[in-house]
Order: C-alpha cells, then structure tokens, then sequence
C-alpha cells in the first residue's frame, strides 16, 4: 500500500518535470513532530502494541524513515529536499527523558536536508537546542534571532543557507514566532526580529548573490505565513509549521504566486510538494498531496528496534514516584462529570498555577479529559499519565467575560447524559441548575471574587482540545491570542504534585449545583 502512495508523489514529480519549463524540485517535509517518536493513535497519543497489531496506528519516527527511503529511491534522478519546520521537541515522555537527543539520533538516520527552529527547542533553554545541533549533521536556521549574545547558538544557528540540488542553487530561509519569549525559554540573550523584516533582508542577501529560487521554512502558523508569502517578494514557497494545520485539499495555498504548505503535526503526514520553475527562476507550477503515514507504511525494522531499546527505561519512569497525596484523589467520571471534583481541582489548579504570573485568571478543564481517580500515598508518573493519558497541551488565551459564560453554559448542557464537557474551573466560582432550560443554567459566575464582567477581557488556560472547539466548546476557537502548545498537562500536574510535598485534595464549593 505504501507504493501506491509513493508511485502518486512521484508521478507529481515526473509530470511537472516534463512541462516546459527546466527546473523541478520535490520537497518533502515534516514539521511539529512534537516527540512523537513512537507510533500514535487517532487521538495523537502513543499508540499500543495491540493497536499496532490491529493496523490502528499512525506516524512514528520508524514509520517517517520508511516513508522517506521509499519516496527518495521512487524519485531516483529527480530532485529532492528534505526539510522540517521545527519543534520535534517536546510531547512525549522521550523528550522528557532524552531532551532531544533521541529526536536527534532518529531525525539524523532520517536524512533531512534543513531543520527550522521551533519555539519548543528552546523549552529547556538555549542549551539544549545547542546540544540538539552539535548532535545531528544537517544545518538548522533561524533567520529573525539575534544571537549574538548568546554564546551557545550564535555560531550554531544560521540564519539562511544556499543548498546545491541538480546543479540549481536554492535558498533557504526562516523565521521564528516572536510570541516565543512568552511561550518557551529562549532566555535574555536571544533577541527577536520582526518576521517579514528579516525574511525580507535575507531574500536580499540571496538575491545579491544570485539565487533565485527561495523557500521560507518558518516556524510562524499558517496565517502568518500567508501574510508572509503576500509581503514579502522572492520567496517561491513556504513550508511552515507551529500552527500544525492540516491543509487537506487546500494543500498547497497559493498567494501571489506563492506556494504555502503546512504537513498538520505528531509525525502523521509527510508534506509532499512539487515546484517547477523556468530559466529565470519565476515558479510555474506546485502541486503535491500530503502523505498520511498509516499502517500501510511499514515501520523501519532497525529504527523501531532502537525507539523499544531506548523507550525500555521510560516504561521504568511510568513508575517513579513524583509525589504523595494525603488520601485519594476522587475522579471518577460519575462525579467529575456533573459536579466539582477533587480531581478537577487539582487539574484546574494546576493549570492556572503554570501561567497565573502571566495575567491568566481562569483555568476551565473538561471533565472528561480526567480519566481516573488517583490513590492515597505515592503517586507515580504512571498514575498521572493514567488521568491525563492524551497528552493535551496547555492552551492559554483571551475571550471576553460572555464568551466565559457562553462556555460555561455549553459545558453544562448535557449533564443529565453525563458528557465529558462539564467545565471543572479555577480562579472563579459559579452555580448551575440542571433543571433549567439549556443555556440558562449558569448563574451567580465570580472571577477572583468579583462578579463577572461580560465586557471584559478575561486571561483563560486551558487544554488544547477544549481550546480547539472539543466537547462543545466552539466559542474558544476565534479566542483572541491563542495558543495551543504549552507543555503537556500531566507535566504540569505532576509538577504541581510535587510543590505540595503532600497533597491534600479537596473541594472547596467553586461550583454550586441547584
């Protein structure tokens, strides 16, 4: 089944490669792999070897190298980049036990031609991105950072580069998000420049030294790079990431004669675009259609053998000890799904503790995010992973004190069917009444002690499903300066844990139930 997809990509390449025009190239390219360096299920979480069996999987790094042998040896003779748009970092309990090096090691036997940085690569500071590109041979770029400062990247990070395919030289350029000093920790000595500004002045610099075939691999979102591919003249695509959007049949975009691709993230897809160019370098023609990496794509044998090697010891890590309760943490569905819940709570809490010194005021978790109740005494990571098993992301943006209200009447729509969507809260109170009429049944909503100003704008975290429209919650989707890709949620739980040195739990009357 993989040939048949491949025989498709390649098929893109050889009919654009006998148009008229002298130059095509074939990029393939991945982007937000987000460690998912085991195979994943429909929901992006790591998927079980009974799944795997039962041809239930996606993605995976294993799944990526048989892929991209098989599409390079079906283009033999054709030309052929291979690129990522940054944050392989961060997601899965391999980054938190390899810090990289395992994205690394699999992304190096891979073979990629050019790497973005990615606001994740500076989750654990500048070092280690720094330790990421001594470890891997292919050059990672970040065209809008000054680094001069910092002396563990300013000679590591380039900020575009000229590749040599077919005889044609083709430049390579990018950016990075600026919102990353609030979202990761790139630290005082990287400083940040307009993303257009930069990108402009290195179209320049290639231009002068006479390429003129330019891609922009940006770590952005995909409505960015759309403004990009419209301001700034000479880039002939744009290959993105950090939004991790799947196109779908809108893949590639075109702006002004701009081709702009995104592959949606967790190692699910290979992007696979197609661009034709005449003799003077003008873009003629791109095309393509991603690749979903499902199990028709055999894992590679020696690649899967080293991820079960090197995740033995992460199964060990799902039984280490991150903290203690006082008696057991109630979280059952029967209860977090129709009123406060000690386990709400404490994920709620949680959330909130992670951003409040950001200006967030209200934490809202879905009830049926939480998966489980947890035992008195010694928690184990395994424990938490047990209540949050989705590897939902923190989410933090603002909506106005209605839209607040709006959400809160959506979450407890439906608690007479006991539906996951049952908003478990901090940082406010409210009451509902399930037997009034749905949409009415919020009242008395406090934030910080005051009643809620419907014209307000309130700070709100939450998870990335919930943030995304899930279990109902569609008037989060327009929320005003989102953003999805926090650290993990049972990170932060379990961290929020171990602060306590013993956690009581608790209910403490933050929804009241008519």
């Amino acid at each position: 089944m993989a040939l048949r997809f491949l025989t498709g990509a390649a098929a893109l390449a050889l009919t654009a490669g006998t148009a008229s025009a002298d130059y095509t190239v074939t990029i393939l390219h991945t982007n937000d792999i987000h460690s998912r360096v085991e195979s994943i299920n429909k929901y992006d979480s790591t998927c079980r070897s009974s799944d795997e069996a039962e041809g239930k999987c996606f993605g995976g790094m294993a799944r990526i190298k048989t892929a991209m042998d098989q599409m390079r040896s079906s283009m033999q003779g054709q030309n052929v980049l291979v690129l990522d748009a940054g944050d392989p970092f961060q997601g899965s309990l391999f980054y938190t036990t390899y810090k990289g090096a395992a994205e690394a090691e699999f992304m190096e036997d891979i073979g990629y031609d050019a790497m973005a940085v990615g606001n994740h690569e500076f989750d654990d500071g500048p070092q280690a991105l720094a330790d990421f590109i001594d470890a891997v041979s292919f050059p990672v770029i970040s065209g809008n950072l000054d680094l001069s400062a910092e002396p563990l990247l300013s000679d590591r990070v380039q900020d575009h580069l000229v590749l040599t395919v077919g005889g044609e030289k083709i430049g390579i350029i990018s950016a990075l998000a600026t919102d990353t000093v609030d979202t990761s920790s790139p630290g005082d000595n990287v400083v940040f420049q307009d993303e257009i500004e930069a990108l402009s002045a290195d179209v320049a610099a290639l231009e002068a030294m006479g390429v003129n075939k330019i891609i922009a691999l940006t770590h952005v979102g995909l409505p960015k790079d759309l403004e990009i591919a419209a301001a700034v003249a000479g880039i002939d695509a744009v290959i993105g990431g950090h939004s991790h959007s799947n196109m779908g049949d809108a893949y590639p975009m075109m702006v002004d004669g701009t081709a702009v691709a995104q592959a949606y993230a967790y190692s699910k897809f290979i992007g696979n675009l197609t661009l034709t160019f005449d003799d003077a370098g003008n873009l003629t023609d791109a095309s393509g259609t991603p690749l979903l990496l499902d199990a028709s794509i055999a894992p590679d044998a020696d690649m899967a053998a080293r991820i079960a090697e090197m995740g033995a010891p992460i199964e060990e890590m799902k039984t280490r000890i991150v903290a203690s309760a006082a008696a057991a943490i109630e979280g059952d569905r029967s209860v977090c799904r129709v009123m406060e819940c000690e386990m709400g709570n404490l994920v709620a809490d949680a959330m909130l503790d992670r951003v409040a010194d950001q200006g967030f005021e209200i934490a809202i978790q879905n009830g049926g995010g939480l998966r489980a109740s947890i035992s008195g005494g010694d928690v184990t990571m395994g424990d938490v992973l047990t209540v949050l098993p989705f590897q939902n992301t923190l989410a933090t943006f603002q909506v106005t004190g209605a839209t607040v209200v709006a959400a809160l009447e959506n979450g407890v729509s439906q608690m007479e069917e006991v539906k996951g969507r049952f908003p478990q809260v901090a940082g406010m109170t409210y009451t509902v009444d399930p037997a009034a009429e749905v949409g009415s049944r919020i009242s008395d909503v406090m934030v910080g002690g005051a009643a809620i100003d419907l014209e307000k704008v309130y700070g709100v975290v939450s998870n990335n499903y919930v943030r995304n429209g899930g279990d109902g919650y569609k008037m989060f989707r327009d929320a005003m300066n989102a953003y999805d890709f926090g650290p993990d949620l049972a990170d932060v739980t379990a961290e929020f844990l171990a602060k306590a040195d013993g956690y009581t739990p608790y209910t403490d009357g933050r929804i009241t139930v008519k």
